[in-house]
């Protein structure tokens, strides 16, 4: 399954947010979105989580919790 976050801070790294989401669950893959202009971050990321059950949980974990100074949103991607 295949989650979106979004509201990350300039400075989260793409480490951070695997180690975020394993903590509920096998990461296949991690994606932090990039401006091609200046290499610096969207502020979005992509993650995939093989197990529908274990992304279920990370979403409803990490759903509006504070990474650093921001409120993270978590959702399915579509």
């Amino acid at each position: 399954m295949k989650l979106l976050v979004r509201n990350l801070s300039r400075s989260t790294t793409e480490q951070e947010i695997r180690i975020l989401f394993s903590a509920h669950g096998g990461v296949t893959e991690c994606t932090l979105v990039l401006d091609q202009a200046t290499g610096k971050s969207k502020g979005f990321a992509f993650v995939a989580m093989p197990n529908e059950a274990e992304a279920k949980k990370a979403i409803k974990a990490l759903h509006e919790t504070r990474i650093g100074s921001n409120r993270i949103r978590v959702k399915i991607s579509k």
